[in-house]
C-alpha cells in the first residue's frame, strides 16, 4: 500500500470486461489531435473530443483513474483528459505541473518525446509515461514511480491537505 491510500476493490480485469487493452479506443489519442486534415482543431473540439474520452476511457486509463481520483494519491489531485494547448493529456496534477500518458502500441515513440519537450520548454510541464503493460501487470510499481517523479517535482502553488 502507497502511504495513507485508502483501499478501494480491484477493477475487474480486461478479459473479465471483453477488452483488449492494446487495441486503441476510437476517440484521439493526445499524438493525434488535429488529424484528419482539419489543421489545429478549436478548443470546443478540443473539449468536447475530452469529453467523449472520458465517459469511455480505455482499460488502462480506468485503472489508474481509480487510483488517482479524488485526491486518494497521496493528496494530489489530478485531471483526467485534460486539454492543454493542442493536446489532450492522459492525466494532469496542476499542483506540480506533471503531465501522465499511458500509452498503448500505436504511440510514435520520437513524435510523443518532441511534444513533451515542447510543453515543457513552453509551459513548464514535465510528461511522465507509462505503457499500458505497465499499468496493468505492475500498477503497484507505476505508483510508486509515479509518488517518487511528484515528490521531486517542485510545487507550483501549495497544494491542499
Amino acid at each position: 500500500m502507497i502511504r495513507g491510500r485508502p483501499h478501494h476493490p480491484p477493477a475487474p480485469s480486461s478479459e473479465e470486461e471483453g477488452e483488449n487493452y492494446g487495441v486503441p479506443r476510437e476517440a484521439p489519442s493526445s499524438s493525434e489531435e488535429g488529424a484528419g486534415g482539419g489543421g489545429r482543431p478549436d478548443r470546443r473540439t478540443m473539449l468536447q473530443r475530452a469529453s467523449a474520452m472520458r465517459r469511455e476511457p480505455g482499460e488502462p486509463e480506468r485503472r489508474l483513474w481509480m487510483a488517482l481520483r479524488d485526491r486518494w494519491f497521496e493528496g494530489y489531485k489530478f485531471r483526467r483528459q485534460a486539454v492543454i494547448g493542442s493536446r489532450i493529456v492522459d492525466f494532469f496534477c496542476p499542483a506540480k505541473g506533471l503531465i501522465i500518458e499511458v500509452d498503448g502500441d500505436t504511440h510514435d515513440h520520437d513524435a510523443d518525446l518532441r511534444r513533451d519537450r515542447a510543453l515543457e520548454w513552453n509551459l513548464g510541464f514535465r510528461t511522465v509515461r507509462f505503457t499500458n503493460l505497465e499499468v496493468m501487470s505492475n500498477m503497484e510499481g507505476v505508483l510508486l514511480a509515479l509518488l517518487h517523479t511528484l515528490d521531486s517535482q517542485p510545487d507550483r502553488w501549495r497544494r491542499a491537505q
